[in-house]
Parts: C-alpha cells; sequence; structure tokens
C-alpha cells in the first residue's frame, strides 16, 4: 500500500458467524465505505480476523471490498479483545487508512475503545450516518435518548474509528463476478497472552429470524403480565414471518432472555413493520426501534408515549386484539389469490 493511496483508503472490520457466513451489518458497511473511499479516491479494504474463514473473501468482494486482509488463525477461531486487538491494531498502524467502519454490534462495542486506545485514533460511537463536508469526516449519531441529533467531526488528521449502529445504512448490493484482491495477514499472537477465553457459547433457539435483521418484529412489553402470554406473540410472529422482541421490563423480570430487548440497552431494529404489544414507549425504548418504517401500538392506555410515534394505535385489550389479528392473518394467507 502506498503513501499515497492509504491515507484515501476506507477499513471495515468484517463481523461473521464463525467463518461461516458475513453478518449484515458488514454488508452495511462495505455500502458506506463504497461512498466515502469513492468520494476520496481510496479503496475499501475489509479487514477479517478468524479461523478457517477463507471463504469468507469471496463474497466480500462481491459486496463491494476491493481488498480483503485474511487473518486466519486458531487463535482467533473465537473472538476474544486481546487476539483481535494484538493482530488489528498492527494492521491499522502500518496501513494508516482515512478510517475504519467498525459495527455497533457485540464485537463492534468491545474492540473499537480498545484500537483507539491503542492506534491513538479519534472515535465517534452508535453513528447513524457518516459523511465527508469540506474534506472532514463527519459522522452524525442520536443523542439523549434520540430526542437530538449531534453532529460531530474528528478534530485531527490521522486514523478514525467510526462505530455505525446496525440497520441504519443500506446494505451494499451484490455485484456478480466481482473479486477482491487478498491478502493473507501473518498472525504471531502468543496464545498464552490472551487473557481471557471462551468456554461455552450458548445459542438461543430462535425459530424466528434474528432481530437486527428482520422486516416484521411483534414486541411485547409490561402489558403482557406475565412470561407465559409471549406465547401470543409468538403464535402472531408465526403468522406473519416476524420477529419476536421486547421492552426492557420483561427482560428485567425474566420473561424473556436479553437477546430480546430492544432499546437503549438492546438491540436497535429497523423493520418494515413494527408491532407494539402493551408497550408503553419509553424513550429508552423508542431509542431502539423508531426507525422502524411501520410502527402499530396496541395498548389500554391512550395517553400512552408510544401513540406519539405510531403510525396505528389500537386503544384496547391486547389479550383480545393480539388473538383477533393472529387469526386476521392466518385467513388471508389461506384465502385463494386472484
Amino acid at each position: 500500500m502506498t503513501a499515497d493511496s492509504a491515507p484515501r483508503d476506507v477499513w471495515v472490520l468484517v463481523d461473521h458467524a464463525d467463518g461461516r457466513s458475513v453478518r449484515k451489518i458488514t454488508y452495511e458497511l462495505l455500502g458506506q465505505a463504497q461512498a466515502l473511499a469513492g468520494a476520496a479516491g481510496g479503496r475499501v479494504v475489509a479487514a477479517a480476523l478468524g479461523a478457517g474463514i477463507g471463504g469468507l473473501a469471496g463474497d466480500l468482494g462481491v459486496h463491494g471490498a476491493d481488498r480483503v486482509m485474511l487473518a486466519d488463525a486458531p487463535v482467533l477461531e473465537r473472538y476474544t479483545t486481546d487476539a483481535y486487538a494484538a493482530v488489528l491494531a498492527p494492521l491499522l498502524e502500518e496501513a494508516r487508512p482515512r478510517l475504519l467502519l467498525m459495527g455497533s454490534t457485540a464485537w463492534g462495542r468491545d474492540l473499537a475503545p480498545r484500537i483507539a486506545a491503542r492506534t491513538g485514533a479519534g472515535i465517534v460511537t452508535d453513528c447513524s450516518a457518516v459523511e465527508i463536508e469540506d474534506g472532514r469526516i463527519v459522522a452524525t449519531r442520536p443523542v439523549m435518548t434520540r430526542k437530538a441529533i449531534a453532529r460531530v467531526a474528528f478534530a485531527a488528521d490521522g486514523l478514525r474509528i467510526a462505530v455505525v449502529l446496525p440497520n441504519v445504512l443500506p446494505p451494499a448490493p451484490a455485484v456478480p463476478g466481482r473479486t477482491a484482491e487478498t491478502v493473507a495477514v501473518p498472525v504471531t499472537v502468543d496464545p498464552g497472552a490472551v487473557r481471557t477465553r471462551v468456554v461455552e457459547i450458548r445459542p438461543l433457539a430462535r425459530e424466528t429470524v434474528p432481530l437486527t435483521e428482520a422486516d416484521i418484529i411483534v414486541a411485547g412489553g409490561r402489558g403482557l403480565k406475565g412470561p407465559e402470554h409471549f406465547a401470543l406473540l409468538d403464535e402472531l410472529a408465526g403468522a406473519l414471518g416476524a420477529a419476536v422482541g421486547s421492552s426492557r421490563p420483561p427482560v428485567d423480570s425474566g420473561w424473556v432472555p436479553h437477546d430480546y430487548e430492544i432499546g437503549q440497552t438492546g438491540k436497535t431494529v429497523n423493520p418494515q413493520l413494527y408491532i407494539a404489544c402493551g408497550i408503553s414507549g419509553a424513550p429508552q425504548h423508542q431509542a431502539g426501534m423508531s426507525g422502524a418504517r411501520w410502527i402499530v401500538a396496541i395498548n389500554r392506555d391512550p395517553q400512552a408515549p408510544i401513540f406519539q410515534i405510531a403510525s396505528y394505535g389500537l386503544v384496547g385489550d391486547l389479550f383480545q386484539i393480539v388473538p383477533l389479528l393472529t387469526a386476521a392473518v392466518r385467513r388471508l394467507k389461506a384465502a385463494p389469490q386472484g
């Protein structure tokens, strides 16, 4: 990489599922990287770390990467802060790209501040947009539980890191036949220097698509009154082909796993349709779902804040309304077309 081209390159940290497939957030970052690198005359560089991940390079090229930096080693099989930082930080210090894009995921939120500290990079988290204005990189991020929007410019030259929220940017379209240059990165991390290790991973059994990738979400709140009533949402979600989510109170009460939580301390989602059942709509919850295209609110309280952002509101008993909705969806799907 030449000194002339390096400062114009935009890097993307690849988020993947144990080397098997690239996660959606990576495609979103690649799309943003294409726009930023193209404006500066640079390249899109995807940094992929893991074990047995060689098969990802082709997919990354199809989705916009010009170069793939492939760090493939057993010590990187499971994500750990020490190992990933030990590999990624020297790469960035040598290449000196203009910008590193990372997803605001479990990996990104953990790794980004460590990389920033090691490299002296400027960092902006929870970005909803990253643009170039008058030659400067400017990030947009929600603040005050999305009651305001801040625009932040990096104060100095050098490496910049933008940690981008999932589901706020369009993914890069696939271009069949497009390829990327692949560069094998030597990995010299001493396993003994890795101070943590993954003992076990217990994936939650979900019969539907992940929340962050769902086009339709049915979410429940305190108004469900107990864990057993989430079965109503499961029925509606099954009929719609939707994912089931939750506001924070059911998670705090142990009704559903933390993986269900949508909001400031949970996931940020951006579905086409969001059905909020028994959710009052506190700002902390709105921070994670207000980007939905259509919001349907079901609540007994006509003054619930959720109605202020809802596209459609149903004031009534969710225990009566949700089964009726489920039955109506099933009838429509069973009806002959035409």
